[in-house]
């Protein structure tokens, strides 16, 4: 499908049509990226997508502990209570 940019402002725009977004999955927010001199549009993810599937997967792994060792420090070396 052919279409020409607009003018907005000082930038251009490309007018989608209604059934290619819904084709597309694009709502509101998307995001940009020059892919070997062509522009991609893709549905924008929220920033940690997937990190829950990640961190059960480590989990069923084993691989869920810390990567160091504590690191000790004065508060340590001292008796202490919680009030």
């Amino acid at each position: 499908m052919k279409t020409k940019l607009v003018r907005i402002g000082n930038s251009r725009g490309v007018r989608i049509p209604k059934p290619l977004l819904k084709q597309a999955g694009l709502a509101d927010e998307v995001e940009l990226r020059v892919v070997d001199e062509s522009i991609v549009i893709e549905a924008a993810r929220s920033p940690r997508a997937g990190w829950a599937e990640a961190a059960r997967l480590l989990r069923e792994r084993g691989e869920d502990g810390l990567l160091d060792e504590p690191t000790p420090t004065r508060f340590d070396a001292t008796e202490w209570e919680w009030e």
